[in-house]
C-alpha cells in the first residue's frame, strides 16, 4: 500500500515539475527553475521507493499515463492550449 502512496507523490511531483518547464523559460527564471528541479526530485526519489514494491512496468506505465493525462487536463484547463486531434 506504501508503495502506491509514492506512486502518488511521485506523479504530483512529475505534474509540478512538468507544469513549471515553460515557466523557467529556458532554466532562466530562478523560481520556476528551482520549482522544476526539485519536482523532479521528489517525483525520480519516490519513483525509485516506489520500485520496492511494485514491478517496473506497472509503476511506470501508470506514472507516465497518468502524469500524460493530468498534464494534458492543466494545460487545457490553466493554460489556454485545446487538444488537437493529431496530437492524441
Amino acid at each position: 500500500m506504501k508503495g502506491w502512496l509514492f506512486l502518488v507523490i511521485a506523479i504530483v511531483g512529475e505534474v509540478i515539475a512538468t507544469s513549471a518547464l515553460k515557466s523557467s523559460e529556458g532554466f532562466t527564471k530562478l523560481a520556476p527553475s528551482a520549482v522544476v528541479i526539485i519536482g523532479y526530485g521528489i517525483a525520480f526519489y519516490f519513483l525509485s521507493l516506489v520500485l520496492k514494491s511494485i514491478p517496473v512496468g506497472v509503476a511506470y506505465a501508470v506514472w507516465s499515463g497518468l502524469g500524460v493525462v493530468i498534464i494534458t487536463a492543466i494545460a487545457c484547463c490553466f493554460m489556454g492550449k485545446s487538444l488537437m486531434r493529431g496530437a492524441l
